[in-house]
């Protein structure tokens, strides 16, 4: 149960599905398809839908590789947030956003899991959100180059450590997409 007692809702997180952050991700397309899946269910319920989209030096604002993913459709009266850094509260209208709309929990999905995805998993817990991570609705790029795990296994671990994470008034929990309740 949030810690936001008057915050009784829940938003649909749909953070950075972008041209390049998810151009080569492992299981792209069945990502983008749960996501699908998971914005027409909250639409459905009358679920808030709140896009997070990220730039910086290597993602230019209004470059090609910057825009979502043609897949995924925002309705134009679902917020828009734009961010620089990987948690989507920090330096954001993302809390004023949720507070409007008495929002106390999030389901999150979206890339990367190693970056923004698990920033802003604990952006929220610490803030007092209910947060549940989506298993099969994010992916990440290939970093073992630069020394990190191959991506699969970044998505499980991911996957993994969400579920046992805890704090007093407060849930986490990581659910498959057909688990995905947003009517509780």
């Amino acid at each position: 149960m949030t810690t936001l007692t008057d915050r009784p809702h829940t938003a649909l997180l749909v953070i950075d599905v972008q041209k390049g952050v998810v151009a080569g991700a492992p299981r792209r397309d069945d990502v983008i398809a749960n996501i699908n899946t998971l914005i027409s269910r909250a639409r459905a319920t009358d679920v808030p839908v709140v896009w997070v989209q990220h730039s910086d030096d290597d993602l230019a604002r209004d470059s090609d590789d910057w825009q979502y993913v043609p897949e995924l459709r925002r309705d134009e009266t679902e917020p828009l947030i734009h961010k620089n850094y990987g948690d989507s509260f920090e330096a954001t209208e993302l809390e004023q956003v949720l507070a409007a709309r008495g929002i106390g929990k999030l389901v999150v999905t979206g890339a990367q899991s190693d970056a923004c995805i698990r920033a802003t998993l604990h952006g929220g817990f610490v803030r007092g959100y209910d947060v549940t991570l989506v298993s099969d609705a994010h992916t990440t790029e290939d970093l073992t180059k630069y020394g990190a795990p191959a991506p699969e296994q970044v998505i499980a671990h991911t996957n993994l450590y969400w579920q046992w994470q805890g704090g007093p008034g407060r849930t986490a929990e990581t659910v498959e997409t057909a688990k995905v309740d947003f009517t509780s």
